[in-house]
């Protein structure tokens, strides 16, 4: 071999080595200690966390030597990675684009480089048309670096805001997320908490004590508890951070790629013509009964599968994902067992919300009805109960996907329409035997309708209690309503899960065309 060329192969080889020795050196973060002390607080690391989360040998890194400008307070900082590891992987073979926080390194606090790094897939996940995902770790904006660390975060909310609803992002918190950094999550269309080791809120417990004299520790402001049952901020928490991860991917299977796909089928061994004779255990016609919706959803849906939203927060209305015949469909159900169902505040907004993300990703709806109406109160309607339910009406009105509502007991005054009736836009209401839709149940009903005979009545009571029967027989059943063709059908209960399968089948092609507009204005 000439030796020119030995010399230029030598010259290969320590080129080679020295990128392999970059890499290693922002592959290692902020070092071992670091790490480990990371791990020691039961965190995984930005990299071992892209591991667990991705199919493996799925990951490519986009941006691996990105640096920070060095300018002013920076100057001679090292900063591996810009403290942020982003690219692109799979989960369930399906494409995702994702960034990691790297708390190792400046505490993961976002600089304008860090946000380009995060920018850039974002912008890749939009083009391509992928889910984009956030594992958020981070001390918040860099202060050393000033108005370009808070540039940086507007890029990232801007990015959040024209691309929702265009692809499905979802985030998980992991660790700290503290000030603005809370908004870019609050954003997104899913988040999830690591119980015990993230937390989320604007100003930390030292601001907190400093301007209204209150001493709260972090995780009593804004840990997973408090924003899953409290704040309702959050959707979900798992315990640590490889079950929160589990659950990114359990829920991703139930979104599309984009809003012009649909989300993926499951294929089931479970009969779509299975019976459900259990049910005829569960509901029965006393209104004053409560009974488990959890159990109607889980009899009907594919192999019991019912993957709530936001389980604890608003607890009088269910949410959550399942399939049906294998397809994807999203339930908005009310919970008898909480509140006798009832509408309030918390519930309209956490009903409308999940509804507009069906909606957005092309997924099917199916309501359950069993409703009394709207909590009545003096705090409801002081705290703009009007304005919250009308969110559900707007909702609900809006959708476009296939709407299926079955009223599986009571479904009274202006909850009835918010509960998507047929004229709220419903494509099919079903009901059961046990229905029954009115202005109000029969004991209020009979008091003002027949107000006078009871009133003029030498035995009252007893003429009140024979005015409830006489307006509960003629009233307090499904059949009024579908006579009027309110109701399409009165189905056995036993045959709801066919019947569902069969009728989302029917509209599976389903397309509805609005007036232009830029944007509806709903009653935020």
């Amino acid at each position: 071999m000439p030796d020119h060329q030995a010399n230029l192969n030598v010259e290969l080889q320590e080129l080679i080595a020295a990128m392999e020795q970059r890499r290693s050196k922002i592959e290692a973060g902020g070092g071992p200690a670091r790490q480990q002390k990371q791990r020691d607080a039961g965190r995984l690391t930005a990299r071992e966390r892209l591991e667990r989360l991705l199919d493996p040998g799925s990951f490519l890194e986009f941006g691996t030597f990105v640096e920070h400008d060095g300018t002013r307070l920076m100057t001679g900082v090292e900063a591996p990675g810009e403290g942020v590891v982003t690219g692109s992987g799979t989960i369930h073979g399906r494409q995702v684009y994702v960034f990691s926080q790297d708390f190792t390194v400046l505490g993961g606090s976002l600089g304008k480089r860090n946000a380009q790094k995060v920018v850039k897939i974002m912008d890749l996940a939009a083009k391509v048309g992928c889910p984009i995902i956030g594992l958020n770790d981070s001390a918040g904006a860099r202060i050393q670096e000033g108005v370009d660390a808070l540039s940086g975060y507007g890029e990232i909310f801007y990015r959040n805001a024209i691309y929702s609803g265009s692809v499905p992002q979802l985030s998980a918190i992991l660790g700290p997320c503290a000030g603005g950094a809370v908004y870019s999550p609050a954003l997104t269309d899913f988040i999830l908490m690591s119980r015990g080791s993230s937390y989320m809120f604007i100003t930390g417990p030292e601001v907190i004590k400093s301007v209204t004299r209150e001493e709260v520790s972090f995780d009593a402001l804004g840990g997973a508890d408090v924003h899953t049952r409290k704040s309702g901020v959050a959707h979900l928490e798992f315990e640590g951070d490889e079950a929160t991860l589990e659950g990114l991917r359990a829920l991703l299977a139930y979104l599309p790629q984009n809003a012009r796909e649909r989300p993926p089928v499951r294929p089931t061994q479970d009969p779509p013509g299975r019976q459900n004779t259990e049910l005829l255990e569960v509901v029965t016609p006393d209104q004053r009964r409560p009974y488990a919706m959890h159990r109607v959803i889980e009899s009907v849906v594919d192999d019991g599968v019912f993957f709530e939203i936001q389980p604890d927060w608003a607890r009088n209305i269910l949410c959550g994902f399942a399939h049906l015949g294998g397809q994807v469909v999203g339930i908005v159900a009310n919970n008898p067992r909480v509140m006798a169902g009832t509408l309030n505040i918390d519930a309209s907004d956490k009903a409308a919300r999940f509804i507009r993300t069906c909606d957005c990703y092309n997924i099917p709806i199916l309501t359950l009805v069993d409703v009394t109406g709207f909590l009545p109160g003096v705090a409801q309607e002081h705290a703009g109960i009007i304005r919250h339910g009308a969110k559900m009406l707007y909702a609900y009105a809006e959708a476009t996907v296939p709407k299926i509502t079955l009223i599986t007991r009571k479904s009274y005054g202006g909850a009835y329409l918010a509960m998507n009736s047929q004229d709220m836009g419903a494509d099919v209401v079903y009901a059961w035997p046990t229905a029954a839709v009115a202005v109000m149940g029969a004991e209020g009903a009979a008091n003002i309708v027949y107000r006078r005979e009871i009133a003029g009545s030498d035995q009252p009571e007893q003429t009140r209690a024979e005015k409830i029967r006489e307006y509960r027989e003629t009233f307090d059943n499904p059949y009024v309503a579908a006579s009027k063709g309110y109701i399409d059908d009165v189905i056995p209960i036993e045959e709801t899960r066919a019947r569902l399968i069969a009728t989302f089948a029917m509209l599976e092609r389903k397309q509805e065309q609005r007036p232009y507009k830029k944007h509806g204005n709903i009653p935020l």
